[in-house]
Parts: C-alpha cells; structure tokens; sequence
C-alpha cells in the first residue's frame, strides 16, 4: 500500500509518498481502510520535529475514518465492514491503511459520514472537554475563544454558544472574521487588538476563560484577558512555547489559573472515549454544531495541503483523501 512518511524533519517538502508494508493486525487491534485523514497542527508540529517522536522515517497522523477489513486476535467488538474513527493512534493516519487499537476505534452512527467523522473527532472532543470539564461554560458567561475560524474554534464557539455564553473569537485576517461570526463568535477581534476588545466588551471585568491554542504570540494578552479567578486553558501552540511564568505573577493577576490541558488526560479509559465522542455524535447530528470541511487534497498531497495549512490558507477542517 501507499503512505505518507518522513525520513528527516523540516517543512512540507520531507513528506514521501511511499510504498510500505503492512503486517496482519496483532492482538487486540483491527485493520481499516482509511477513507478519510484528517491534519491536525499537531502533525505539523511532529513533522517539524517540535514534538517527540520515537524514530526516523516515521509515519504522520493520529486521525482518519474508514472500514474496517480484519480484526486481530482477541478483538470482539468489531467485525469487516464496520464504519469507524480512530482519533488517537499511533502516527500512520496519512496511509491507505494502517492498523489501529480497538480500544482507540469508535463505531460510527448512521447519521455521521467518515469524512465528517474523520474531520472532527479530535477538535469536536477537544471542544467538548474544555467546555465541560476544563472549564464548565454556563449561560451568561463572556469567554474567549482564540484561533476561532479554525479546526477547534470553529467547533468550540458552536458549543459554548449552545451553553449559553457569549463568545469573542479572535482570528488572524479580515477575511475570517466572517466565518467565525457565522459559527457561534459575537465579537471578533484581530490578534492585535483583542486584549483591549475583550476589556471593552466586559467593562473591564474580564473574562472567566480563555481558550488559547495559539501560544507565544497571543499568551500576555489572554493573561490580561482574565477575569479574577480566570482560567487560561493554553492546550496548543501554533505560534511556539510562551516564554515560562513564575507562579507567583498569577496572583497579582487576579489569582487566575493556568492549565495546559490534553485530549488524552480527558479520555483515557474506553468509558471517557466513549462518552466524550458520543456527546459530540449527538451535537452534530442533531445540528446544534456544523462541521466545516473547506478543505480536501489527496492524500498523497499532504505536503501541500500542510503548506496551506502554515500559510494560512485555510479555514475549519482539511481533509486527505485516499
């Protein structure tokens, strides 16, 4: 079969459209045949060499949605023809194929198509944890939702909006302000300016959290942003690593807090996957969230689609397909 694989780190143009071997699924996992991959900026990140990875070449993705063709010994729960998503598996997502743990597979339901599936699985459950759990969004509350024309944002304005908080999204053009209006945002701001947008907005007081995967560029500002007993949920950065922070500087702020949260802290037994995606199953079919995919490219034009993706060429979710 064919995969997508590096050999060194460094921009778009170290990924290789290869032939690769793949062995029969071992004990407890299953084998799917990918019909859609999604990028993640993650996957940029890993490809740049700014996340660990275990050798050199090596495979790139965590999430794709296809059927499954065989499971391995011991492997119960799924059978040939299932429609699945695997949104947290070793990296070998950009492939015609790759085996997956079950425990990491999800069923699909009816209602869900795989591109849509494979498109929101990560940044729907991340939406979904950070506006349950990392922060619990209530009606009346004022948040802030950075990056939010993006993968994440898109959804996760959508989800506060159905809590009933009022949302300012940030975005990085005049161009996008649009689309995040048109998903959930009340008041978008440029990264310049949102920091003295968000005191406007608020009369000063802040606001209870701020969701901030953009990093270094944007971290003083979110600081800033925070309400008294704010939360700063910093869960990426697309911008590099915010320069480190004493813990005493949190306390003149307004003893706010600072949490660097994981998808995988929030569903790390089969029971949490499952609740999590099945919550996000049930927004999206129902329409109370729209999943944009603005974005597909072949999959064996994933070096493209990542250089669009660091342009800033594109908006909501990009898919690879097979």
């Amino acid at each position: 079969m064919k995969a997508i694989r590096f050999h060194e780190v460094g921009g778009p143009e170290v990924l290789r459209w290869e032939d690769v071997t793949l062995a029969p699924p071992g004990p407890g996992e299953v084998r799917i045949r990918s019909t859609a991959v999604a990028i993640n900026f993650r996957d940029i990140l890993v490809r740049r060499g700014q996340h660990a990875m275990k050798s050199l070449p090596s495979g790139i993705g965590l999430e794709s949605a296809g059927v499954v063709e065989t499971a391995g010994p011991g492997v119960s729960e799924f059978k040939p023809g299932d429609r699945v998503v695997c949104a947290a598996a070793p990296d070998s997502a950009y492939a015609e194929a790759r085996n997956i743990p079950a425990a990491r597979a999800i069923k699909l339901p009816d209602a869900i198509d795989e591109r849509t599936a494979a498109s929101m699985m990560i940044r729907g459950m991340t939406a979904r944890y950070l506006v349950h759990d990392t922060y619990k969004v209530k009606a009346g509350d004022t948040i802030l939702v950075h990056a939010a024309a993006g993968g994440v944002g898109l959804i996760l304005a959508q989800w506060a909006k159905h809590l009933g908080a009022t949302v300012i999204g940030t975005v990085g053009s005049e161009d996008k302000m649009a689309v995040a209006r048109a998903h959930g945002c009340d008041h978008v701001s440029l990264y310049a300016d949102f920091a003295d947008d968000v005191h406007d907005i608020t009369g000063g007081k802040g606001v209870p959290v701020v969701y901030d995967s953009v990093g270094r560029t944007t971290f003083e500002g979110s600081l800033r942003s925070l309400a008294r007993r704010g939360t700063l949920a910093s869960y990426g950065e697309a911008s590099g690593d915010p320069d480190p922070v004493p813990p005493r500087r949190l306390g003149p702020l307004g003893s706010v807090y600072l949490t660097h949260p994981s998808l995988g802290d929030y569903t790390t037994t089969r029971e949490e996957l499952l609740e999590t995606a099945n919550d996000l199953f049930a927004m999206v079919s129902t329409g109370k969230i729209k999943i944009e995919i603005n974005h597909s490219y072949p999959l064996r034009e994933a070096a493209q689609a990542h250089r669009d993706v660091e342009e800033r060429k594109t908006t909501g979710s990009v898919v690879l397909i097979p």
